[in-house]
């Protein structure tokens, strides 16, 4: 199998595996627990934090999550004020947008253009006195569009409002944009395990708590799994010291993917993305025909929280595809554990599907 949706999930690198087995088998301590065994697992969880926090701002704390939706509600529905968002944001973030709305929170959801960004004058009017958060992606997480974050920031801090920065693509990948006051993340998007996030918080940023209990996290309570922070900690890790190599490796498949693909159109901006993430369309494809012939190859046809919902990609929407067009595009993600052969073989394999299907209409 090969397997191409990294966005949705990357593999669990092996030295994230390794580093989580001692506190599954034998070290299985509360890491809130006084006695000798908790505090060994707090001093795991210690490293952890401090593994993940080299990759963001100065100036902050990281606090563990269950994983990057927590981290987004948290940060939402914890802070006051109007909200103002974009079209092209993960559900996450844009159902919780709406379930603010209803109670009462005034919203306003900026478009973007064909090249997917948002217009930073329609943000400038939009974000106004009684703002209280600004909410964007940095990479999309169906585009790999990247967004000025630093220049909507800069807006929000204007107003006196914060600015939260979905950087779950992006973190380990890009810098992480320093003007932001909240960052969510998640470590199966960066090789580490499913089930934990965090939330890093700016100094004196203190949304109100979403979950109540013990306050382990301060403002998040819930027992933390050491395991899962010393995955997460080595897979943030992994992330400096594989980059440069990762970054070669994603263009050059990107590069080969374009080239192989000729005649299909890239959805989103070429000069503003991530390149370990392809987006690409071809009039008439019929997705579903091509993804059930091609069941070895796993792709995805938009994000992985909206699979099985009937609906197609609110943020090829958001660019202006017509509904033909967004359900004839594909999204190709890949990375570090990526088989340079392999990916090519696969490449060719859904050009020449597609082309069987154009001969056959």
């Amino acid at each position: 199998m090969t397997y191409l949706d990294y966005q949705a999930t990357t593999p669990l690198a092996p030295e994230a595996l390794a580093a989580m087995l001692p506190w599954l088998e034998t070290q299985y301590a509360n890491p809130h627990s006084a006695h000798r065994e908790g505090r060994a697992a707090k001093a795991a969880v210690a490293v952890a934090r401090d593994r993940i926090a080299a990759l963001l701002p100065a100036g902050g704390r990281v606090a563990f999550t269950s994983g990057a939706t927590e981290s987004l509600n948290w940060a939402i529905r914890g802070t006051t004020g109007g909200i103002v968002t974009i079209a092209t944001e993960h559900a996450a973030v844009l159902d919780t947008v709406a379930a603010e709305r209803a109670r009462g929170r005034a919203v306003t959801v900026l478009s973007v253009g064909a090249d997917g960004l948002v217009d930073l004058d329609a943000a400038r009017a939009a974000i106004t006195p009684g703002t209280g958060l600004v909410a964007a992606m940095l990479i999309n997480n169906e585009i790999a569009v990247i967004q000025p974050i630093e220049a909507v920031a800069a807006l929000a801090h204007d107003v006196g409002a914060l600015m939260l920065c979905d950087a779950v693509q992006g973190y380990g990948r890009v810098p992480i944009p320093g003007a932001c006051d909240l960052v969510a993340i998640s470590a199966h998007k960066i090789y580490g395990p499913k089930g934990v996030g965090a939330l890093w918080l700016r100094d004196g940023v203190k949304p109100e708590p979403l979950l109540h209990g013990g306050d382990q996290e301060g403002g998040r309570s819930g027992t933390l799994s050491p395991a899962l922070c010393a995955g997460f900690g080595v897979a943030a890790q992994l992330m400096t010291a594989c980059h440069q190599e990762d970054a070669v490796l994603v263009a050059r498949l990107f590069d080969g993917a374009r080239e192989r693909l000729a005649g299909w159109t890239v959805n989103g901006s070429i000069e503003h993305r991530y390149h370990g993430n392809i987006n690409v369309r071809r009039d008439g494809l019929d997705v579903n025909r091509l993804m059930s012939e091609l069941r070895d190859i796993a792709v995805s046809a938009g994000s992985a929280c909206a699979s099985g919902s009937g609906r197609s990609s609110h943020v090829l929407r958001a660019i202006g595809l017509s509904e033909a067009e967004a359900r004839s595009s594909i999204r190709l993600g890949f990375g570090r554990y990526t088989d340079e052969t392999a990916f090519v073989a696969a490449i060719d394999r859904i050009a020449a599907a597609a082309a069987r299907q154009r001969i056959a209409a």
